[in-house]
């Protein structure tokens, strides 16, 4: 057992250590970034609450029972007058009225215990599930834009990152280059062939392509940072990345605008507001409760006593009469018990209910004017993306062709220069064109990328797939 215990934790240190020493690849950047995204947790909070409020909604029907109890000391006092009791013609008895104050006292406690389902809510509930539904529905659809936000980001930065990196090969290629013309340049100073003034332009070159390439590095550092931030993995396996930037190819859109998220979204929420709406409509429909309950009443240590007699004195037999003085153990009266059915009908609510049904409509109507706003910018984004592509495509073959043309130069520049045909500041120029030349046409796959992915956007069609 111990030896399967003490494999079992080597083969996951190795792992783990074969992990650090491996490049994560674009899918766990982005896996790792959704994980870690403010707007999509906030999200699926939001969402959490919308499922409570669903399960609340369902869980009205189920019964509820409540308990309560109560015991303290009461005291309590009747004043009761009537007519004097009249015992004649038994007995002499003086008319009048009685009038007494009957006093109850003691400890006293009461529990009960009440019980009540809905049976019937008019149709409110079934409504208001579905509208619930609707707004469910909405919110899962929102995640999928926050999604492509999130995929968004991550592709820029590491097309960023991969731009960095091709341009630092173009500079190290440009910084071969030159290293080589100085030795031609230092063989010619040496023969007589250039001026010092000359020699010192291809020092100079060597020194701006130094700070370039320092450049680079700083935002090389920089994007490795935000990536960490993004992701949580750490930059020692972000350097290990070796991006390539490569244009993307776009098929035929399978979606409209309609398949956009954000219009998607509004569908359910319009549908949400006309369950809405049905909902508010059935506030005249009775609504019927089953209802039961239980009760017990007690009194201890009680006392009832009256202030005068309650059986007037009889002089004609020489009787006083009698106060009441009464103390019982205990009173109590238990079971209490009722149960029925029972039912609410609002005939009139003070037009409660109507406005009601008009707000919950102004809230549809409000839905429906955002989703026509929503579908004209949509269109218009779209074609704006389409053309941005289509420039970026045209961009990316005339950087190809100027890059083609100043490579051909630097090549006749060093010939001359070789021979001393020409001077270095020729080379130079020549030089700075192919290295311009090679950043444009990186920079132009960047854009091209980005703008195919908008385009990808524009119907909801973000394949991370294709993009890696």
């Amino acid at each position: 057992m111990k030896s399967k215990l003490f494999f079992l934790l080597l083969s996951l240190i190795f792992y783990n250590f074969c992990k650090a020493q491996t490049a994560p690849g674009f899918k766990e950047l982005l896996d790792s970034a959704m994980v870690r995204d403010a707007d999509l947790k906030g999200q699926l909070a939001k969402n959490k609450l919308t499922g409570l409020d669903q399960h609340k909604l369902k869980d009205i029907y189920l019964p509820t029972l409540e308990v309560s109890g109560m015991a303290g000391y009461l005291n309590a006092t009747t004043r009761l007058i009537s007519p004097e009791l009249n015992l004649q013609p038994f007995l002499e008895i003086p008319e009048g009225k009685y009038n007494n104050n009957i006093n109850v006292s003691g400890f006293s406690g009461l529990a009960k215990a009440d019980a009540k389902m809905l049976l019937y809510s008019g149709g409110k509930v079934k409504y208001l599930s579905k509208a619930l539904g609707e707004k469910k529905l909405s919110e899962d659809v929102l995640l999928e834009k926050t999604a492509d936000e999130v995929a968004a980001v991550i592709s820029r930065a590491y097309d960023q990152l991969a731009l960095v990196h091709q341009s630092k090969k173009v500079l190290d290629e440009g910084k071969r280059r030159l290293d080589a013309n100085r030795k031609t340049a230092d063989k010619a100073l040496g023969y007589g062939l250039i001026t010092p003034y000359d020699h010192k332009k291809i020092e100079l070159a060597q020194a701006t392509l130094d700070a370039k390439v320092a450049e680079y590095e700083g935002k090389k550092e920089l994007l490795l940072t935000q990536l960490e931030v993004l992701t949580g993995i750490s930059k020692e396996r972000l350097r290990l990345i070796d991006p390539v930037l490569a244009a993307l190819a776009l098929n035929t859109p399978g979606k409209t605008i309609e398949d956009r998220a954000e219009v998607r979204a509004l569908n359910h929420g319009i549908n949400a507001s006309g369950y809405k709406i049905k909902a508010e409509q059935t506030w005249w429909i009775p609504k019927v409760q089953l209802m039961a309950s239980t009760a017990y009443m007690g009194l201890y240590g009680a006392r009832v006593k009256s202030s005068d007699n309650i059986i007037p004195a009889i002089p004609a037999i020489n009787y006083p009469g009698r106060k009441l003085d009464w103390r019982p153990t205990n009173l109590n009266v238990f079971p209490v018990f009722m149960g029925g059915i029972g039912f609410k009908w609002e005939i009139f609510d003070g037009r409660e209910g109507k406005h009601a049904i008009e707000k919950a409509r102004i809230d549809q109507e409000l839905l429906q004017n955002q989703k026509y706003d929503a579908l004209r910018k949509l269109t218009l984004n779209q074609a704006n993306n389409q053309s941005n592509y289509d420039i970026a495509n045209a961009q990316i073959a005339l950087k190809k062709k100027q890059k083609e043309v100043a490579g051909n130069a630097l090549v006749q520049a060093e010939k001359e220069f070789r021979y001393g045909m020409t001077k270095s500041t020729q080379l130079i120029e020549a030089e700075n064109d192919l290295e311009m030349a090679e950043l444009d046409y990186q920079n132009a796959i960047f854009n091209q990328r980005r703008a195919a992915i908008e385009v990808m956007r524009s119907t909801q069609e973000l394949d991370i797939s294709k993009l890696y």
